[in-house]
């Protein structure tokens, strides 16, 4: 025997308490238990951000010194190989790696614009 449930009329086994498809008790005087649902927010390592700023400003401000150390070279366009990690880090699910992502998209930018200053 099944039961029916009397909001959407969807047919349930008859072991059920509550309808499988909206949720709607099946006997009367039944309520459903509460229970608490907890969201961890993950752990950042602090060593691991201080490194990404590490790595981002030396890709981002390295083709502004080799630009001033050897006036008028190429070598400074691989500076926008120092856009790829903020930009990874602005795509992060957490909000506390996108803001360091944008910071560091700022320090990225800074110093693109350096090197290509002092490429021309």
């Amino acid at each position: 025997m099944t039961r029916i449930c009397s909001k959407c009329e969807y047919e349930n086994q008859d072991d059920y308490d509550f309808c499988a498809k909206c949720g709607n008790p099946l006997i009367e005087g039944v309520q459903p238990k509460n229970f608490i649902v907890y969201h961890a927010q993950p752990r950042l390592n602090k060593k691991a951000i201080f490194l990404s700023y590490l790595v981002t400003i030396f890709l981002s401000w390295s083709g502004f010194i080799v630009g001033v150390i050897s006036k008028h070279t190429n070598m400074a366009i691989f500076t926008f190989f120092g856009f790829f990690l903020p930009f990874y880090l602005m795509q992060a699910p957490v909000k506390e790696l996108r803001r360091h992502g944008y910071i560091q998209l700022i320090i990225s930018t800074i110093g693109v614009m350096l090197s290509i200053y002092v490429m021309f």
